[in-house]
């Protein structure tokens, strides 16, 4: 029996693709060690955090309040003639002041305002590091899908060139038509079209991949086994992503905060109490106030302690920025409602995406074992002598690209499920486990 050297080509470059595989798992980058590297040093994880720091200390600012300030100074100058003061104090060689507030009903819910905004940061922190997980997790993957598309491509190319050769000396013999050596042409136009497109596609997401990772982009090799597989526990998400969603978790807290804000607003016309004390030892060298006191009643060391009492009856302007307030509230509220209904509506979406991308994986397996069968019989018939060469090509072009649409296939799915997994709060679980 002869053994055709086509179908040898197809067969050595198919082997050569699991070896390179292989090959390339020896030295290349794990999954879940892109995704670490991408959190440790993602500059919007960064910002993130510097986000959350800075609401953190406003929530520190406004709770000070409470704690009492003590300042120590000195005011010396000279003083003649009727006691006057400088910036509100005697001249005095040494003097603390001390204020803190007793009861403010304002204040009070500002700090629980300030509190929610921080609370809301850290959702927010939240939601960008699972942001960041899924653009490392989706490029990984494209990259991953890419570099295994390479070396099928080129096994089809070495396919498709000896089918143009053949064609070209059938040509020159009578037996084909010009026509067939252009489709000939065309087809390996095509193949070498997708090559190209393939290699660009890999030097484009390692470079991406590199800057989320840090690493060197002509290093990095993807490891399709270092993918964690998913889970099938996605049937009923709609109802969790609601309550795992750090979208809906940090804006429900703005909108909670701008509630407490508004109710602040509202009682800033209220009775306030501060005490505030005060001791100061006045320069009696370099001043004569005690000519203006009963004499030998003045006394250097002075000090003052007490409330402060504020009682704000009419204040306009306060009332219209409560009622702002007021409205800044309402709209948190309903922006409430709507990321909740638009988490559940994109969940629904995407859920019924992967019921379709699977059913189309389905058919893409099903035409990839018909393609086999295919080559498998093409090369039977060679061997028997009952089939043409170029039969054979064909059947070997074939296969290749219904390998390609099964890699496609696998990626439209897998790319589909990691989304819906962001959606349900599953992904980062997934990704670091």
């Amino acid at each position: 029996m002869k053994s055709n050297p086509v179908y040898h080509v197809f067969v050595v470059f198919i082997g050569l693709l699991a070896v390179t595989r292989a090959a390339v798992g020896q030295e290349s980058l794990a999954f879940r060690r892109a995704v670490e590297l991408a959190l440790a040093q993602s500059s919007e994880m960064a910002l993130s955090r510097a986000d959350e720091v800075s609401a953190f200390q406003t929530y520190r600012e406004a709770r000070a309040s409470k704690v009492p300030k003590l300042a120590i100074g000195s005011d010396i100058g000279y003083a003649y003639g009727f006691p006057l003061s400088l910036e509100g104090s005697a001249p005095t060689l040494f003097n603390v002041t001390t204020q803190s507030s007793v009861w403010n009903p304002a204040q009070r819910e500002f700090i629980r305002a300030a509190k929610a905004d921080w609370s809301a940061s850290k959702f927010q922190g939240n939601s960008q590091r699972v942001q960041v997980i899924l653009e490392v997790a989706l490029t990984y993957i494209e990259l991953n899908t890419w570099e295994s598309r390479v070396p099928i491509l080129r096994a089809e190319l070495s396919v498709a060139e000896n089918i143009e050769y053949t064609v070209a000396e059938r040509v020159k013999e009578g037996i084909d038509k010009r026509i067939d050596r252009t489709k000939a042409e065309l087809v390996e136009a095509q193949v070498r079209m997708h090559i190209a497109e393939a290699e660009g596609a890999i030097d484009i997401l390692r470079v991406r991949l590199s800057q989320l990772t840090g690493l060197p982009a002509n290093a990095i090799r993807t490891v399709r086994d270092s993918i964690s597989v998913l889970r099938d526990d996605q049937n009923d998400v709609v109802s969790h992503v609601l309550e795992s969603s750090p979208a809906v978790e940090s804006a429900e807290k703005s909108a909670e905060a701008k509630q407490l804000r508004a109710k602040g607003e509202h009682r800033a016309v209220h009775p306030t109490m501060d005490f505030a004390a005060q001791y100061g030892l006045v320069n009696t060298s370099l001043t004569n106030f005690e000519q203006f006191f009963v004499p030998h009643s003045f006394q250097p060391n002075n000090v003052t302690f007490g409330l402060v009492l504020r009682f704000p009856f009419l204040d306009s302007s306060q009332r219209a920025r409560a009622a702002a307030a007021d409205a800044e509230a309402l709209r948190a509220r309903k922006e409430v409602e709507q990321t909740k209904n638009k988490a559940a509506l994109d969940t629904l979406k995407l859920q019924t995406n992967v019921k379709q991308l699977l059913a189309a994986r389905r058919v893409a397996d099903l035409r990839y074992k018909l393609a086999e069968n295919e080559l498998d019989a093409a090369h039977a018939r060679m061997e028997q002598e009952t089939a043409t060469q170029r039969e054979l090509q064909d059947a070997a072009i074939g296969s290749s690209e219904r390998t390609l649409e099964r890699i496609n296939a696998d990626f439209e799915v897998l790319r589909a499920e990691v989304e819906l997994l962001r959606a349900n709060g599953g992904l980062e679980g997934w990704a670091l486990h």
